[in-house]
């Protein structure tokens, strides 16, 4: 009877090793894992951005510290003109971003804490481009290089506040 019950039972601790091996190869990796899966990552979102304050917010958490600052600053100044609090990620604007050709390969080339990632379509020779990263708090972000915030221009004669 022993012998009966422990083979009724084979089936089950299979499956259920099955079932908690297949659940571990399921965690996703986060998106900021490596610098490949960062650009394809951002790519996707900045599609996502047409307005879309949360999808902002999602592309503004991929970029590096650099692009946060400036759009911070942005944002300020924004806020003071408009009379509303405006977000940094509000100051991404989609229509700057389009793509020239649809991505098919990331390839990376790391050095440290910094990184290029070579996008490419389908044909590579012609359809090319190169993406830096930099790995921030343990994280890979994207370069995104932004015109610099130029300073604040007053009257002369103006008062300091």
């Amino acid at each position: 009877m022993r012998g009966v019950a422990n083979r009724a039972l084979f089936p089950l601790a299979v499956l259920a090793l099955t079932a908690s091996l297949a659940g571990a190869g399921c965690e996703r990796t986060p998106p900021d894992a490596h610098p490949e899966a960062v650009v394809r990552e951002f790519i996707e979102r900045m599609q996502r951005v047409h307005g879309d304050p949360a999808a902002g917010r999602a592309v503004y958490e991929l970029m590096w510290s650099e692009a946060k600052r400036n759009l911070a600053e942005r944002a300020v100044r924004a806020s003071a003109v408009s009379g509303r609090k405006v977000g940094p990620e509000e100051m991404i604007a989609p229509s700057r971003f389009s793509l020239r050709f649809t991505p098919h390969h990331y390839t990376a080339r790391i050095d440290g804490e910094w990184a290029v990632v070579t996008v490419t379509g389908e044909a590579p020779e012609a359809a090319r481009r190169d993406v830096k990263c930099v790995r921030e708090d343990g994280h890979w972000r994207v370069v995104v290089e932004l015109p610099p915030v130029p300073q604040v221009q007053k009257r002369p004669g103006a008062e300091e506040p």
